[in-house]
């Protein structure tokens, strides 16, 4: 079970608001984390810091390019899961890739700092703070086991190779 305070953004957070280009030419995961969403909000940092590291949007959250950098940018600056009504699919399968959880269900009563809840692989969303209890779109069991593995690579390293996809 993982818990955390929300971090609440609108619509359409494009994966230049998520990380800037200009900051994507480098293997420095530490300047990714730097710059993480300092376009959109210049608190992003002092947020985490807070206690809020489950991100909350609404439509098509990493839309844009296939920028890849976003989700590790986010999963490194604290993120522990990232909650939308719809994800764009390239940053959805991404961040399933690097073992960042996104989880699909309507977000219009979350407020920032209300307490979630969740469990990797389960069916439902707990706001603990309004008491609200919302129906998450069920991942499919690889993608729960490839996030419980902490990504892809771990996933393919711990089950020997390809063929256990």
């Amino acid at each position: 079970m993982t818990e955390s305070k929300a971090l609440v953004y609108g619509d359409d957070v494009n994966t230049d608001l998520i990380i800037a280009g200009k900051y994507t030419k480098t293997l420095n995961v530490q300047d990714l984390v730097d710059h993480c969403m300092e376009d959109l909000d210049p608190e992003f940092h002092s947020r985490i810091a807070d206690g809020c590291r489950i991100l909350v949007a609404g439509k098509y959250f990493g839309c844009g390019s296939s920028r890849e950098q976003a989700p590790v940018a986010l999963k490194n600056s604290g993120i522990v899961c990232i909650v939308a009504k719809s994800f764009s699919r390239i940053f959805y399968r991404s961040a399933i890739n690097i073992g960042l959880p996104i989880l699909e269900c309507d977000t219009s009563g979350i407020r920032a700092g209300d307490l979630l809840s969740f469990e990797l692989g389960g069916s439902t969303l707990r706001d603990l703070t309004s008491g609200d209890v919302m129906q998450v779109q069920p991942l499919p069991e690889l993608m729960v086991r490839i996030l419980n593995a902490g990504g892809l690579v771990e996933y393919i390293r711990a089950n020997g190779g390809f063929g256990t996809l």
